[in-house]
């Protein structure tokens, strides 16, 4: 594994550098970036403007991680523990359409979500939406298409953790006259939290950063960090001032690491002793 690491972890470090130093540069009169020492770049992100959708990135990515975390629960531990001879078949079914294209995907889930889409012509069909209803172009729209395009990697770690897991101890829970929610939450939840940990890491990365799903099934009010980081390398041609973005961005979810490594270094500590 050497070489690839070797060269892996080389490209990485490249580029963080380019955008380390380009943070700290200028643009010229034509808007090609300049590199400098220029710490107005950050600065600039104190504006209140950057902080309110620096917090709205997060705000949906936390609401990400709780609904993955709602949905993915049911279905690892179906699969795991009553799948059978059919777990591998059911994982495949889940996995295999997230090997489409990320804004292909993105693009069908916008159909399915507009006005004259069939999610909400079956809600006026069931007198739950009027005409004025709408989906896209909302906050729940984009954590809706948050919610579809990462929802994988929190079954998979919450299946792998429930495949490891003891089953005994849910007999023994509910030998214990423990009801099957109660069960659940005191039993199963303790026994596969590394793994909600990881698919909460898995989901909260990428959410955080995502700009596909604010741009195909948000509004103006619904934008993203991602988004404007984009606009700032191919829009605004401000390559300095979304460098900068793009740092920030890597420190918070850097934080967010940090901390799931040290949760888990926390648990390996808890279960040696």
């Amino acid at each position: 594994m050497l070489p690839g690491t070797l060269w892996m972890t080389g490209f990485l470090l490249a580029a963080l550098l380019l955008v380390a130093t380009l943070a700290f540069g200028t643009t010229d009169p034509l808007g090609n970036p300049r590199f400098g020492l220029n710490p107005g770049n950050f600065a600039a992100l104190a504006d209140p403007a950057y902080r309110t959708v620096l917090l709205r990135s997060l705000g949906y990515a936390l609401i990400t991680c709780v609904i993955c975390l709602a949905v993915a629960y049911p279905v690892a531990y179906a699969i795991a523990l009553h799948g059978g001879r059919f777990k591998n078949l059911l994982i495949a079914a889940i996995v295999v359409p997230f090997f489409a294209n990320y804004l292909v995907r993105m693009y069908g889930w916008s159909v399915v979500l507009s006005d004259d889409g069939p999610l909400l012509e079956a809600l006026r069909a069931l007198g739950i939406a009027d005409d004025g209803t709408k989906i896209l172009q909302t906050g729940p729209g984009v954590i809706a298409g948050l919610v579809y395009g990462f929802v994988v990697f929190m079954i998979i770690p919450l299946y792998a953790a429930m495949e490891r897991m003891d089953t005994s101890l849910i007999e023994a829970g509910r030998d214990l006259y423990g009801g099957p929610l109660r069960t659940f939450l005191f039993v199963t939840v303790p026994a596969t939290r590394q793994g909600a940990a990881a698919g909460c890491v898995l989901v909260l990365l990428p959410a955080m950063g995502d700009f596909v799903s604010a741009q195909l099934m948000g509004g103006p009010d619904q934008i993203m960090i991602g988004n404007l980081i984009q606009d700032k390398f191919f829009q605004g041609q401000n390559w300095p001032l979304g460098s900068a973005l793009t740092m920030l961005l890597m420190a918070v979810l850097l934080f967010g690491m940090l901390g799931y490594l040290r949760r888990t270094r926390k648990d390996e500590a808890e279960a040696v002793r």
